[in-house]
Formats: C-alpha cells, structure tokens, sequence
C-alpha cells in the first residue's frame, strides 16, 4: 500500500504544492471555459470542450516538467513549450476549411483561439495566473468587440 500512495503523490511534495497545483488546474479549466462558452455561443466547431481540454491538458503538461525537476527557466521546459506549440499548430490546423467551389477560408479565427487556449494553459502551468487571466479577457474582447468593427466594414467573421 505504501509503493501505491509514493506512485500516487510522486512530484507532490507537500499540501502546499498540492494546492498550488489544484488551484493551476481549476484556473486552467475555469479560463479555457471561458473561451470555449463564447466559442459556443458564437456556434462554432471548437467550443466548451475543446478549449476546456486545450488549456488544462497544457497546464498539465508543464505541471508534469515541473513535477519533475524541471524549473521554469530550464532548457528543457522550454522545448517541451516549443512541442506543445508545435503540436496544438496541428489542432488548430484541423479547425481549418477551405471550400472548393468558393474562395474562402474558414476557421483560422478558431484556430488561432485554440492555440491561445494552449498558451493561457502554459502560462497557468508556470504560474503566471494574472497574465493568463489578462489574455483570457483580451482574448474575449477580441472575440466579440471585433465582431462590430467586421461587420461595419461588410466582413462576414471567418470563425
């Protein structure tokens, strides 16, 4: 019993770190709700679930190195940023369409939501809660707000 509860609290030290790293995970998921919410309520493809897993699944990530050993200057949790980067390039990629008999693309604005999903979730990994939540906010503004200006200027949103 006690090699299961070492496995199950490996990189967990102490309450301290465990709460720290509840707290991460919750901001994670609470901030990636709030990204997704507008998606959805804008009906697009990627929304609740998908940005909920994008932020927290990077948060874990980084949570992961840190648990580890790695600390948030290292060279190594850098190119485990590069590859989270990398990686969620493919997802966003896969949000985009480009139909044939029209010239126009659309979903480059969910794919570019997507990957700053990914990067509030770094951010909360590496504990920078208020620059997540500032993007988060600045995300949201730019989700909505512009919607205004684009259909002023007789755009249709590329969602």
């Amino acid at each position: 019993m006690e090699i299961l509860w070492s496995e199950l609290t490996a990189g967990i030290p102490d309450r301290r770190e465990l709460t720290i790293i509840i707290i991460r995970l919750l901001a994670a998921t609470f901030l990636g709700a709030a990204i997704g919410y507008e998606r959805e309520t804008a009906g697009k493809a990627a929304g609740l679930r998908t940005h909920i897993l994008v932020t927290t699944g990077t948060t874990v990530f980084i949570l992961g190195c840190i648990g580890a050993g790695m600390n948030a200057h290292s060279d190594a949790i850098s190119r485990v940023i590069q590859g989270i980067v990398t990686g969620i390039g493919f997802v966003g990629a896969g949000s985009i369409l480009k139909r044939e008999n029209e010239r126009e693309i659309h979903g480059v604005t969910t794919s570019a939501g997507i990957w700053m999903a990914a990067a509030i979730g770094v951010t909360v990994g590496l504990g920078g809660l208020g620059l997540a939540m500032m993007a988060t906010v600045l995300t949201l503004l730019v989700l909505r707000a512009t919607i205004w200006f684009e259909s002023r200027a007789g755009k249709e949103s590329d969602g």
